[in-house]
């Protein structure tokens, strides 16, 4: 008797990069970093609310850059926080920007996505790091610039209602969305003082929610409450989660969708261990736009040109794309750390190991002056891949019955 026919498994899209290996190692490099989170929480929470404004930070340019989204890195914080108000324009911005912890772009669905990722909407709107402590908050966007100063019914956020040590900060990674005038909350790194650095992202998502109710920071705007706190709706990546996340109303209008793998650490600058996708259905900005708002018809890039005259990425460690010549630079008037927009033709694009190769760079111009890094390699993937062949929800939804057709063969195995 001939066995029975193996189960058809769901087409998954092969992969085109090497985000799954960067995301293995930067696991294990976090259970191998023990930073001193309480030094790091201080620091930031002692930057956000002294240091000056940078100048040239305007909300224009705030919007302007909203949507060239993610493609910032960092380091410890505890190392530059000491220098954090002496520093001005491009350097302030830069600091500021490698606080918040950011999302690679997906360019592969993950393995085991329903097992080991949680997925929400994302907001569309205003990316920021909140602090409250003193009696007063504070907001900074990703380029430093205060967003706003207001008293919230946040610990020890309002003179009103200082409760414990004046001191006591919280720090809240946020997006603010402005038609309803609130703060969606899309993490948390401290609270009452209690670092979270080094808590997974399922602890940091739990305490988002139990900690906020114990406050009437979800309360509608009051004397002593200007603005709504809320935290994002977020599920388990399973069907029925990402079914959720895409298709679901909220009260927010939705700019992607962010997958936060559960045991990754709050680690500030850009991490394979949170990734944002996008399509048409969950997004009105999937494919760059110029500066009049239009598609170009070639894909452009954000680069920084280097001492040695190379055109590199914002990853640590960047990746090169590029070259300017001598001649070239002295006669543009560019200098070394200079952020260069550039044309990128399809048929100079290729795809060796994961990785874009780019045969020919064309010169456009530079950024907004707002702009304070480079894109990302993975943004730059991703853009390549939405004009050809982008990732689509099916592919997510294959990789998901994938993964839970792999747990039920694995079930069965062990029952044998």
């Amino acid at each position: 008797m001939a066995p029975p026919p193996e189960p058809r498994r769901p087409y998954k899209r092969p992969a085109i990069s090497d985000q799954q290996r960067r995301r293995d190692l930067a696991l294990q490099a976090q259970s191998a970093r023990r930073a001193d989170a309480q030094a790091r929480a201080r620091a930031l929470a002692s930057s956000l609310l002294t240091t000056p404004t940078p100048p040239a930070a305007t909300h224009r340019h705030e919007e302007e850059d909203e949507h060239e989204e993610e493609e910032e890195h960092g380091h410890n914080i505890a190392d530059v926080a000491a220098a954090a108000s002496k520093l001005r324009s491009s350097d302030a911005r830069r600091w500021f920007a490698r606080q918040i912890m950011l999302p690679e772009w997906m360019v592969d669905a993950p393995p085991h996505l329903a097992s080991d990722w949680h997925v929400f909407a994302r907001p569309s709107g205003k990316r920021c790091l909140v602090v409250s402590s003193n009696g007063m908050t504070i907001s900074r966007v990703r380029n430093g610039s205060i967003l706003h100063r207001f008293p919230s019914a946040l610990p020890n956020g309002s003179k009103r209602d200082i409760s414990g040590p004046a001191s006591s900060y919280s720090i809240l990674d946020c997006i603010f969305h402005e038609p309803d005038q609130t703060y969606y909350i899309i993490d948390m790194i401290c609270w009452r003082g209690y670092p979270l650095y080094d808590c997974t992202a399922e602890f940091r998502f739990f305490w988002v929610n139990s900690k906020l109710t114990e406050t009437s920071a979800g309360d509608p705007p009051s004397t002593y409450h200007r603005y709504r706190f809320r935290a994002v709706p977020i599920y388990e990546c399973t069907l029925e989660g990402l079914q959720a996340a895409y298709s679901g109303s909220t009260s927010y209008v939705k700019d992607g969708l962010l997958f936060y793998n559960k045991h990754a650490h709050y680690q500030a600058g850009i991490t394979p261990l949170t990734l944002v996708w996008k399509d048409e259905t969950c997004s009105q900005y999937v494919i760059d736009t110029d500066s009049k708002g239009e598609v170009p018809n070639e894909q452009h890039l954000v680069l920084e040109l280097q001492e040695d005259g190379k055109l590199v990425t914002s990853d640590d460690p960047p990746v090169v794309f590029g070259s300017l010549d001598k001649e070239f630079i002295q006669k543009s008037n560019l200098l070394a750390g200079n952020l260069l927009r550039f044309a990128v033709r399809d048929e100079s694009v290729k795809l060796v190991d994961g990785k874009m190769q780019i045969g020919e760079l064309q010169f456009v111009g530079k950024p907004n002056r707002a702009r304070a890094f480079a894109d990302s390699h993975s943004k730059a993937l991703f853009q390549y891949a939405a004009r050809h062949a982008p990732l689509r929800i099916d592919d997510l939804v294959a990789s998901i019955q994938s993964n839970n057709m792999e747990l039920e063969s694995t079930d069965v195995e062990m029952q044998d």
